[in-house]
């Protein structure tokens, strides 16, 4: 019988897979004999990566992009269809927050800098739409394919402080639902979207407001762990075996849903 978790020679191309979370994901994937393409902004770190991976006996190979560039993304697209032929699976995992669209503790709404809300709607939200309308594209044409959308805690419920970002990921769980009855019912049943929510993970993104200079938790870091039942952050490669799933044949009935990766938070109840 045909291992239905297999993504051995399946392209799989990963937005912000320079990140903490991505890095680990491409690794693993890598692992698993997929063939990774890292897109990300700084090439130093993508290159390093797909170093890493070669090392180890994998595929991979870096591209400079910007989720908010149609032209840059267009081009991503071209160049990893002259040297694989086709793209299997899209990972949205590039996102993030701004520091200036962080409402301090001692601040209010009416302290939030709009300009720095928008820059966060836009990098997690339309940062997810633009790079899913330019790789949806050769999907249609294999009429096969994958798309996993990177959603977060927040897209169940309101995280304090984080308005721009929890409003983007809440955004993401909708457009999650919607890509897939669009693509199900206009180009068929081969092509899936779903979306995983990470629980709380350490990332560069989000280190200061849980960790403080020493490594301890500050009292935002504290709160997770507390509503946590596994009482503790989550780990990188915690997420690896669910993105497996959501891109292997295991999951060809599976379209619309957010897969929660979270250690219990989102069931937490006082």
């Amino acid at each position: 019988m045909a291992n239905l978790f297999s993504v051995k020679d399946r392209v799989v191309v990963i937005t912000g897979g320079t990140g903490v979370l991505g890095k680990a994901i491409a690794n693993h994937l890598a692992e698993e004999g997929a063939k990774v393409v890292i897109l990300g902004r700084i090439a130093e770190v993508g290159n390093q990566i797909v170093n890493e991976i070669k090392a180890q006996g994998g595929e991979a190979m870096f591209l400079v992009t910007d989720v908010l560039n149609r032209e840059v993304l267009e081009q991503n697209l071209a160049d990893i269809l002259k040297a694989y032929g086709r793209v299997d699976a899209l990972l949205n995992a590039a996102g993030g927050n701004i520091a200036g669209a962080v409402i301090a503790p001692d601040a209010t709404f009416f302290d939030l800098k709009i300009d720095e809300f928008q820059k966060v709607v836009d990098l997690n939200l339309t940062g997810t739409v633009l790079p899913t309308q330019v790789f949806l594209k050769p999907m249609v044409e294999q009429k096969a394919g994958c798309i996993v959308n990177f959603a977060s805690m927040a897209s169940f419920r309101p995280i304090t402080r984080v308005a721009g970002y929890a409003a983007a990921k809440a955004g993401i769980s909708n457009f999650t639902q919607f890509m897939a009855t669009e693509v199900a019912v206009k180009f068929g049943e081969g092509i899936r979207v779903n979306a995983i929510a990470p629980g709380f993970f350490l990332t560069e993104q989000n280190r200061n407001l849980l960790t403080n200079p020493d490594g301890s938790y500050t009292a935002r870091g504290e709160a997770v762990i507390r509503q946590t039942p596994y009482g503790r952050m989550g780990r990188a490669e915690e997420l690896c075996g669910t993105i497996q799933y959501l891109i292997s044949d295991a999951s060809n009935f599976v379209t619309g849903t957010v897969a929660v990766v979270d250690g219990g938070f989102n069931a937490f109840a006082m």
